[in-house]
């Protein structure tokens, strides 16, 4: 078994089992977090931060969780709602008067928060490097015709749920999104995560490691459907070694360029898990999370090819909701439970070829700590 560092509570033995055994198996470094009542009752960590295997995953240690990050983004857009400053029934154009532009003029906040605003993708983007220019996609976007009538249909809005999102919090508040997180909701809850990463943090982070047999050059994709096609799509494809460069650390995509830990992503999402506060801070009134579960849309999403509910940011899976980043990060919160369990790991597994059910497994073995 794999050395665990970390605290765990008794009752919660199997999380610490988990990782233990994904950490002999599959996985490089990781870290697994639950967070009942607001509080953290597993904080756990193990394996090192290189595929080397030359330096150890620390307690501080960080790393990309690819679209985990959208979870952060949506609570975002909850804040500013619950302190009424955005209505989520109204047009974006309320907020972004250029948004209204080729036939926008009707897409709600909850459209694009809910993954049906018809735009999924960047039109015309050729290279990874155009994302890194926020007044330029977001220009593009609000240039951009939808690809269906907003709120008829979904489709993942893998890159550009980020951009929307910012954009909108970008216009009431001034405040870039990485900078209203970093101020509104990491700095009160004292959570270890950004959206985007300073240079000053460089030395904590561990990078992506590829899937088995795959190189940094492995790039994102959308997954295929049950008849093995997948969704066109002719825009930049983004490789691990993009993610694991300076310059995306650098830029401000807050669809996916989040950096934390499981410790850090249990902590800002419990918030949404416990009525609105984590660790004696509140963040949200109860009836502000609400909507982080109240379903949007429920049906076929065209860009994951797969029947999909979709609530105002997050996914939603029974009683539960959250998101997952490619590669296998994630984190899902229980309102019944008022639990929150997040999985963060560096090891990525292509769904492709094999099967990826790490996150799950932490996830299950969390509950079991609650029977």
């Amino acid at each position: 078994m794999t050395d665990i560092e970390g605290t765990c509570e008794p009752r919660f033995t199997a999380v610490r089992e988990a990782l233990a055994a994904l950490l002999g198996k599959d996985d490089v470094g990781a870290s697994a977090a639950v967070y009942v009542d607001g509080e953290p009752v597993v904080d756990i960590w193990g394996g090192y931060a290189d595929a080397d295997r030359s330096t150890r995953w620390e307690r501080d240690t960080l790393t990309g969780v690819n679209s985990t990050t959208k979870n952060m983004s949506a609570l975002c857009a909850l804040v500013l709602a619950d302190r009424g400053r955005l209505d989520l029934s109204a047009p974006v154009a309320a907020y972004w008067p250029e948004f209204a532009a080729a036939g926008k003029e009707n897409v709600l906040v909850r459209h694009v928060l809910s993954h049906t605003a018809g735009l999924p993708d960047l039109a015309g983007l050729t290279a990874v490097e155009e994302l890194y220019d926020w007044e330029g996609v977001t220009a593009g976007l609000a240039a951009q015709a939808p690809e269906w009538e907003p709120g008829t249909a979904a489709g993942y809005h893998a890159l550009t749920f980020g951009f929307l999102v910012g954009e909108i919090v970008r216009r009431i508040t001034g405040r870039g999104l990485a900078e209203f997180f970093a101020e509104e909701v990491a700095a009160p809850l004292g959570a270890d995560f950004h959206i985007g990463l300073p240079a000053e943090h460089d030395h904590r982070v561990a990078p992506l490691v590829p899937p088995p047999s795959l190189t940094d050059e492995y790039a994102s994709s959308a997954p295929p459907g049950p008849d093995g096609a997948r969704r066109e799509y002719t825009g930049a494809a983004i490789r691990v070694r993009d993610v694991n460069s300076a310059a995306w650390r650098r830029a401000q995509i807050p669809a996916v360029n989040g950096f934390g830990n499981a410790r850090s992503v249990a902590l800002a999402q419990s918030v949404l898990a416990n009525r609105g506060s984590a660790r004696g801070v509140r963040l949200l009134s109860p009836e502000g999370c609400e909507p982080a579960w109240q379903e949007v849309f429920r049906g076929d999403d065209r860009v994951l090819r797969t029947p999909m509910s979709w609530t105002a940011g997050f996914g939603r899976f029974g009683n539960a909701f959250g998101w997952g980043g490619w590669g296998g990060s994630l984190v899902v919160n229980d309102p019944e439970s008022r639990m929150t369990v997040a999985y963060v790991m560096n090891q990525m597994l292509d769904r492709d070829q094999q099967e990826d059910n790490r996150g799950m497994e932490i996830v299950m073995a969390a509950y079991s700590g609650l029977r």
